[in-house]
C-alpha cells in the first residue's frame, strides 16, 4: 500500500486504499506528510495516519521534499519511484532513516536498469530529474532471501544441511546476511554454485544488528531459542509496524513455548533452552506462521493457527515444508 500510495499520485481521479483490519493499524503518517509537501492532498480518511488512505490524482508535479524513514524505507522507495514521473522532478531529503536500507538500494537499482537516473548522496539525498520515461525491457527476480531463512534455520535447528538455490552474497537483499549470522552462532556455511548451504551445528548466542534485515528477526528469534545463552537482537524498533507488532508477538509465543523471552524497546533478547510444544498465535502475519513453523521441526506439540497466512508471500509453503517434516528434519 505504501509504494502505491506514491504511484497513485500519477493517475487521475480518487484513489481510495484499503486493506485488511491489520493494515489500518500501520503507519503511513510519515509518506502521507511528504506527499503533503509536495502539493498532494493525500491523507488518512480517520486522520489517525494510517490507512485507510485517499489519494488526488492529477497533483504530481515534483519539487524538494523531506521524507522521515525511521519506520519504514517504503516511504522512500515510493517517492523514488514517482519522481521520474513529475514534471519537475524531485530532490528528496531523508531527515531520519532509512531504516531497511539494502531496499533502498534495490530501488535505486530497479530504477537504473529500467532507464532512470537517479544521483544520490549516500542515504541522505536522492535528487531524480522529471520527465524521464521507464524504458522496457526484460529482468530476471532473484528468488526472495526471506524465505531462504526459514529453511537455513531449520538446518540450524535440526543439525541438518539445506541448500537454497539462486541466493549468494552478491544479492542486494539485506536477508541473505542471516546466513552468516547463523554462521557466527556456531552453523557451517558453504557458498556453493548453486546457492548457499547452511548446515546445522550447536548453537551459541549471539548479538546482532538486524535494521538490515528486520524480516528476519522472527525467524532468528526462534532459532536462538535453541542456543547457548542469551541472543540480542538490536536496532529494529520499527517492528512493531509491521503485519503485526512482531516484536511483542514473537515474545509472546516463545515464552508460551517455556523460552525466557524479552521484548525492548528496540529489539529482543532470547535465552535459549528447551522449547515445548504449544499452540502458536500468528496473528495473521506469514513470518511468525513460517518462523515457528521451524520449532515444530524439532520439538513435538507445536500447532500453527489461521496456517493460510502464509499465502501472502509463499502460497505453497506448507507444502514444500511437509517435505523437510517427512525426512524427519532438514537435509
Amino acid at each position: 500500500m505504501r509504494l502505491l500510495a506514491g504511484v497513485a499520485a500519477l493517475g487521475e481521479g480518487l484513489y481510495t486504499l484499503t486493506g485488511t483490519p491489520r493494515m489500518y493499524h500501520r503507519p503511513i503518517g510519515h509518506l502521507l506528510e511528504a506527499l503533503n509537501q509536495l502539493g498532494i492532498a493525500a491523507r488518512a480518511l480517520e486522520n489517525n495516519g494510517c490507512p485507510p488512505v485517499a489519494v488526488p490524482g492529477g497533483q504530481a508535479v515534483g519539487g524538494r521534499v523531506d521524507i522521515n524513514c525511521s519506520v519504514s524505507s517504503q516511504f522512500l522507495s515510493a517517492l523514488l519511484l514517482m519522481a521520474p514521473c513529475t514534471r519537475d522532478g524531485m530532490s528528496i531529503t531523508v531527515s531520519h532513516g532509512p531504516v531497511s536500507r539494502p531496499y533502498v538500494d534495490m530501488t535505486v537499482d530497479i530504477l537504473n536498469r529500467f532507464g532512470i537516473t537517479v544521483a544520490r548522496d549516500g542515504y541522505t539525498r536522492f535528487d531524480v530529474a522529471g520527465g524521464q520515461t521507464y524504458r522496457a525491457g526484460d529482468y530476471t527476480v532473484e528468488p526472495d532471501a526471506s524465505q531462504a531463512g526459514y529453511f537455513w534455520g531449520a538446518a540450524a535447528i535440526t543439525g541438518g544441511s539445506v541448500t537454497v538455490g539462486g541466493v549468494s552474497t552478491a544479492s542486494s537483499q539485506g536477508d541473505v546476511r542471516l546466513a552468516g549470522v547463523f554462521e557466527r552462532m556456531g552453523c557451517r556455511v558453504e557458498h556453493v554454485p548453486e546457492g548457499i548451504t547452511v548446515t546445522g551445528g550447536p548453537l551459541k548466542a549471539v548479538t546482532v544488528d538486524m535494521a538490515d534485515m528486520p524480516d528476519m528477526v522472527p525467524t532468528l528469534a526462534v532459532v536462538a531459542a535453541f542456543a547457548q545463552g542469551t541472543t540480542v537482537i538490536e536496532n529494529v524498533a520499527h517492528l512493531k509496524a509491521k503485519e503485526s507488532d512482531r516484536l511483542t508477538a514473537t515474545c509472546s509465543e516463545l515464552k508460551k513455548m517455556g523460552i525466557d523471552a524479552v521484548a525492548e524497546a528496540d529489539g529482543l533478547r532470547v535465552t535459549g533452552g528447551s522449547p515445548r510444544g504449544a499452540v502458536i498465535e500468528t496473528y495473521d502475519d506469514h513470518r511468525m506462521a513460517m518462523s515457528f513453523a521451524m520449532a515444530g521441526l524439532k520439538v513435538p506439540g507445536v500447532k500453527i493457527k489461521d496456517p493460510g497466512c502464509v499465502e501472502k508471500s509463499f502460497p505453497d509453503f506448507w507444502q514444500v515444508w511437509e517435505r523437510l517434516s517427512a525426512s524427519g528434519g532438514a537435509s
